[in-house]
């Protein structure tokens, strides 16, 4: 709940202070450097503290972190709350649309132990459906909407959520799937499937930084086109993993492709995602853009899951649960997994193309020069 909390008030900040212009698009550049290595390095610190002092640990670890971070927020970070707002909490509008989300994917991970055509599965998908439906009725009543229908009438922002629904679901497939490829195949240690994703972790940063500079040139959307490529040529990549593989054949090459791609996707996404909208709905769009990745992510991982379980189960069932084909069964399983995500981001990039603003129309938004901004020197 913190975590859902935190990520979109943080973006909200970033987008409030820096106006649209070259100060935003350097300070998304820095934003989307950080949030997209964090992933990685996530992984490689998770696997430092799970093999030196226990997977307790991974939680622990937070608990400084937040302390420092409530301390020095106040100290550092302006308020940029309206003062005449009298905007209310839309709590019905949040219990149904996420227990609708909930209860949807419960039921597709439950789906391969109940059966997909089952009494519990299709009342799960029917209860998800109504609550879903329930929410759409409040929001459209409701003086206060979690989601005003109104602004989704931005076609960049619009893009941009419809295709980060989908970034999400393939990148948070492709590092849960290849840590298990690493580990279950591979016999990799925790740290060192960590210390594993650093390449693709430069790689990120690298071309995050790059990101907002060809967004200026070339537009939002023909970047972020070309980052979700780059993406789908990495999990195609990945689909071709072996039991008896190695790193350099088989990890660095398409993580080095995939970091390319998300850095290159990440920030143009968040630009078109903020472009264009209201001063005081700003902190909306970019909450918008962040919870979209987000409910992609488990969606997405969701069903991959179901779909490499289905065929690892299939593969074992047929060889009468034999040991010995474990591995094979397994690595069959995340290679379907991989072709999947690479198909989730295939679709993303076509939505993308379809709905975001041409590069001419991005490019008036984006190079509309702020206010001086001292905020913008510390980055």
């Amino acid at each position: 709940m913190a975590a859902a909390i935190i990520a979109p008030s943080a973006l909200s900040i970033v987008t409030t202070i820096f106006r649209d212009g070259a100060a935003r698009n350097k300070a998304l550049r820095a934003w989307g450097a950080v949030s997209g290595g964090a992933g990685a390095a996530g992984v490689l610190l998770g696997g430092v503290l799970t093999d030196g002092l226990g997977w307790q640990w991974v939680l622990w670890v937070n608990v400084p972190i937040g302390v420092a971070v409530a301390v020095l927020t106040p100290r550092w970070i302006p308020e940029s709350r309206m003062e005449a707002s009298t905007r209310r909490f839309d709590i019905p509008g949040a219990v149904t649309g996420t227990g609708g989300l909930a209860l949807i994917v419960y039921a597709i991970v439950n789906a391969g132990e109940a059966g997909w055509g089952s009494v519990e599965t299709m009342g799960l998908l029917a209860a998800a459906v109504v609550l879903l439906g329930t929410f759409v009725a409040i929001e459209g009543r409701s003086m206060a909407p979690l989601v005003p229908f109104r602004i989704l009438g931005n076609r960049s922002l619009t893009g941009a959520n419809v295709a980060g629904l989908l970034v999400g679901g393939s990148v948070v497939s492709m590092f849960f799937f290849v840590t298990l490829y690493m580990q279950q195949v591979l016999g990799y240690s925790p740290i060192e499937a960590g210390l594993a994703y650093l390449p693709l972790t430069a790689m990120i940063i690298l071309c995050s930084g790059v990101a907002s500079q060809l967004v200026t040139r070339f537009g939002a959307r023909s970047i972020f086109v070309i980052g979700l490529g780059l993406v789908v040529v990495a999990l195609l990549w990945f689909s071709r993993v072996a039991v008896d593989g190695g790193y350099a054949t088989d990890v660095l090459g398409p993580s080095l492709v995939a970091g390319a791609g998300f850095g290159l996707a990440f920030v143009p996404m968040t630009i078109a995602a903020v472009s264009g909208v209201q001063e005081q709905e700003s902190g909306l769009a970019s909450g918008l853009i962040n919870t979209s990745q987000q409910i992609g992510g488990a969606l997405g991982l969701a069903v991959l899951a179901a779909i490499a379980t289905s065929r690892t189960d299939s593969l074992l069932a047929s060889n009468n649960d034999d040991p010995a084909a474990l591995a094979d069964a397994l690595n069959a399983g995340f290679q379907n997994a991989f072709v999947g995500g690479a198909v989730v981001a295939a679709v993303g990039a076509v939505l993308a193309l379809a709905i975001i603003p041409s590069r001419d129309n991005v490019r008036t938004i984006l190079s509309v020069e702020p206010q001086p901004a001292d905020e913008l020197n510390r980055l």
